[in-house]
């Protein structure tokens, strides 16, 4: 499926984005990285260019997804000059996490530019190329926390929920024009922010986000790759996690109580 493709990646420089280039490019796909940093896109380059083949090319554009007009500006380059790409893969984001209350409006429009807009902007950027094309397919990563709320996530989950309900309308929108789209909803799993995330997470926060045992970073890749082979709309990596989700959609009301009894768990125990 992936063999001659070429991919847009953002957030290709690291955590998962840098996981699934990997699996890309060993099915014989061509890559374009998108991601802030040029150092960290140089050594993946570097990484990536030691498992190609002959004639596949991976190309980086430092950018943040964040600025519409820097990403519609690298968008036209990568079609101007390798060509037009068959897959997206939104994978760019940041994850903070706190108490509501003392969590500054600030913080909340930075998550919400990056993980929202940064998706958005992205997909209307490619757009037009992908109506030339005249098919595509896109990849957005949400998370579990964009299906169910998760203490200490008021930003995080909210620019997640907003991925889920954007991906949703474009899925039927987009439909008719032949572009397919994907939505990633993983539960915690193993990747640079959830490294940082422990240095200062809440009591309250580890108990509930960890219900869901925390994945192996190829695990979660591994489940990306199949879902979108199998065509599969909404891919949740782990079992648990999509017994969750499905709990949480069908049985509201015991998984709400479920949360409530972790939190008061918390609160019961000797500080």
């Amino acid at each position: 499926m992936f063999k001659d493709s070429f991919i847009v990646i953002t957030g290709g420089s690291s955590g998962l984005g840098k996981a699934l280039a990997q699996r890309f490019i060993k099915c014989g796909a061509n890559l374009a990285l998108i991601a802030r940093d040029k150092n960290k896109l140089s050594m993946i380059r570097e990484d990536l260019s030691a498992l190609c083949t002959s004639g596949q090319r991976i190309e980086i554009f430092p950018c943040d997804v964040s600025d519409y007009a820097a990403i519609e500006k690298t968008m036209n380059t990568i079609a101007d000059t390798i060509g037009l790409p068959d897959i997206l893969v939104n994978s760019a984001g940041i994850l903070t996490e706190g108490y509501f209350e003392k969590i500054p409006l600030s913080t909340f429009h930075e998550v919400m530019d990056i993980n929202f807009f940064g998706i958005l902007n992205c997909i209307k950027a490619i757009l037009p190329i992908f109506r030339k094309k005249r098919e595509g397919r896109i990849v957005n990563i949400s998370s579990l926390a964009g299906k169910i709320g998760t203490f200490g996530y008021t930003a995080y989950c909210s620019s997640k929920f907003a991925v889920i309900g954007l991906t949703d309308v474009l899925r039927a929108e987009l439909k008719p024009l032949n572009i397919k789209l994907h939505v990633v909803c993983p539960g915690e799993f193993e990747s640079p922010m959830v490294d940082e995330l422990n240095t200062y997470r809440t009591t309250e926060n580890r108990v509930v986000a960890q219900t869901v045992p925390v994945l192996s970073l190829d695990a979660v890749a591994d489940d990306v790759i199949k879902g979108i082979e199998k065509e599969r709309y909404l891919i949740i990596p782990g079992f648990i996690a999509r017994f969750l989700e499905m709990t949480s959609r069908w049985f509201p009301s015991i998984s709400r109580a479920i949360i409530d009894y972790q939190i008061s768990r918390v609160y019961r125990s000797p500080q």
